[in-house]
């Protein structure tokens, strides 16, 4: 169930609001993980069963990890089991199908294997991450066991960020699940942040898929830097969008989410970019790999090889595919360049130079990442790097995006948000907030109904 669509927006979020209100306050938890559950099973009602499955084996590895410690005893074994058997539960929905191939490529004497058809459970890979931040959380003695099941499978099954994020990690909400309070500016602030996010997937998002789309089936080295520059505006309308529905929606039900953007955009390095962008992936990935394989506290030869194990791994949970891993090594190693040399340059040039590298090199990445096809991604490199005339249909189609595009790329900034800082305190703002939001409502709306194209980039992740 999209957030972007009438069902949910009309149906399921008034329903649900309704019903965790008029829950007693005790209750409350266990009201989130139903209707977390239904809103998971409307679109995949099969993979329900996965996901109670993933919730038991971590309450059980977060419980028996913290009745070995309390006795004195190790708690490694346990912990190393959970950990193992979420990313085997991973491996096999996400990549037994690129597993088997690779290996057929590598070893012909596998070519008769026959390759598993596994369909991919939505937001199997935030809700494994979740879940394994739990046991370590437990472990670490960073967050205290959760004895209650109902409340540990209302933080795995939180349906306003269950599916595409942002990560969780168990710390981070483990009081909130326990006694929160809701409040009307809360529940207010809440409408608000939903309705921009929602307004930044629909209205944008939505608008330069289309363009990226129509520009792919046009020839030519302008038709490619603006396709990939559209693409590169959908994705962060598309999931700082779903990012921010999804604080909005926890505010309403009385829970705070940290930020998952920081507008990315403005970069002026590839590690100010990684900073800013899908922030509770990074953060994870820093907390529970990159650190525990020693960070860098042993030396400079293992803190790259440490880099290159973490951006390989980050490019393959965004996909089971080559041109992932590829994505995540080509972060990997302009990380490591920026580390060894290039940001001590960086800080001495000027900051339009800085900005243009940055935007440049994530330009390029994006290409690495939506093109899976090895064959395509080298023709779309073709054309943008050696000069073809782009087609006069193709212009036109560019000159009629150009205003929403400008548009795009002043929302992709902080300007708007420093202004509305600078004007938040005066008498009138309050009404000219309800008017804006109301009319983003509005607009909204009549796009849903008008639209047919309104996909969810990350669900596939």
């Amino acid at each position: 169930m999209l957030f972007s669509s009438n069902v949910f927006l009309y149906f399921y979020l008034p329903i649900v609001l309704v019903l965790y209100y008029l829950s007693p306050r005790k209750l409350r938890n266990f009201t989130l993980f139903l209707v977390s559950l239904f809103f998971y099973g409307w679109g995949e009602p099969v993979y329900v069963l996965l996901m109670v499955a993933v919730i038991l084996l971590n309450y059980v590895c977060g419980y028996l990890i913290f009745r070995r410690q309390e006795q004195g005893r190790s708690a490694k074994k346990v912990l190393a089991a959970g950990v193992v058997l979420n990313l085997l539960i991973l491996a096999y929905y996400k990549y037994a199908g690129f597993l088997v191939d690779s290996l057929k490529h590598v070893l012909p004497l596998l070519s008769d294997l026959p390759t598993p058809q596994v369909t991919l459970p939505i937001g199997i890979s935030f809700y494994t991450f979740q879940s394994m931040s739990y046991i370590i959380d437990v472990y670490r003695k960073d967050a205290p066991v959760q004895k209650n099941p109902i409340t540990f499978g209302t933080y795995v099954t939180l349906f306003p960020q269950l599916i595409a994020g942002p990560i969780v990690r168990y710390y981070d909400v483990a009081q909130q699940l326990i006694c929160r309070k809701e409040t009307v500016s809360a529940f207010a602030s809440g409408i608000r942040v939903f309705v921009v996010g929602l307004a930044k997937k629909v209205l944008l998002a939505n608008q330069m898929g289309q363009l990226w789309l129509t520009l792919q089936q046009e020839p030519g080295t302008l038709a490619a830097w603006a396709g990939i520059a559209a693409y590169a505006l959908q994705l962060y309308f598309d999931f700082s969008g779903y990012s921010d529905m999804a604080i909005g929606l926890g505010r309403m039900l009385g829970i705070e989410f940290l930020i998952n953007f920081n507008y990315p955009y403005i970069a002026q390095s590839i590690t100010d970019f990684w900073r800013r962008w899908h922030i509770s992936l990074s953060t994870w990935f820093r907390e529970y790999v990159y650190i525990p394989l020693g960070g860098n506290r042993k030396g400079l030869r293992r803190q790259i090889l440490n880099l290159l194990i973490v951006w390989s791994l980050t490019g393959l949970w965004h996909g089971a595919s080559w041109n992932f891993l590829l994505w995540g090594v080509y972060y990997g190693v302009l990380l490591i360049i920026e580390k060894l040399v290039l940001l001590k340059l960086l800080d001495r040039a000027p900051a339009f130079l800085r900005h243009g590298y940055t935007l440049a090199a994530v330009l390029l990445g994006w290409a690495l990442f939506y093109f899976e096809d090895l064959q395509a991604l080298g023709a779309f490199f073709d054309s943008a790097f050696r000069f073809v005339p782009t087609a006069v249909t193709a212009v036109n189609q560019i000159l009629g995006y150009l205003p929403l595009m400008g548009i795009a790329a002043f929302a992709a900034t902080p300007a708007g948000t420093c202004l509305y800082k600078k004007i938040r305190g005066k008498r009138w703002i309050a009404a000219g907030e309800l008017v804006c939001i109301g009319a983003l409502l509005l607009l909204c709306a009549a796009a849903l109904a008008s639209q047919s194209y309104n996909p969810f980039i990350y669900f596939r992740f």
